[in-house]
């Protein structure tokens, strides 16, 4: 004997059941009323403009992507010379972190090119997003 598969049904998804009397006096024995908890597990569905901000906050995708937009326009706005010796490392909290690779670049930049470079940084993304730089040997 074959087994024919009946119509197919889907399933009614519902919330929590409804108020009864056993629920009612569950809730007064254990002084917790678990309805509204039942109820916000079952409204479990977001929609996508809703998950998307936090998702880019949790992943911090903005702040990335500034500092990738820094990393590609910092060779077009700075000296070649300079560039081939220092490269920005991080931007964190308005700072941009450059790495120099000796310590005689590293004199030269903060003694003489370190206004210039804050200025053209500042004047290409904003005095909110690049308020100072760091430099470091590294």
């Amino acid at each position: 004997m074959s087994h024919t598969p009946g119509p197919f049904r889907p399933r009614r998804i519902s919330g929590p059941p409804p108020p009864d009397d056993r629920r009612s006096v569950l809730a007064a024995w254990r002084r917790v009323d678990l309805t509204p908890l039942e109820i916000e597990a079952a409204n479990v569905a977001r929609s996508v403009a809703d998950l998307v901000p936090a998702t880019l906050q949790r992943y911090a995708i903005e702040r990335k992507r500034t500092h990738a937009e820094v990393v590609r326009v910092w060779s077009q706005l700075l000296d070649p010379t300079l560039t081939s010796h220092a490269k920005p490392g991080g931007l964190r909290n308005g700072t941009l972190f450059v790495i120099v690779d000796s310590s005689a670049w590293l004199d030269e930049i903060v003694r003489y090119r370190r206004r210039e470079i804050l200025d053209r940084l500042q004047h290409a993304f904003g005095r909110e997003t690049i308020r100072a730089i760091s430099f470091r040997v590294g």
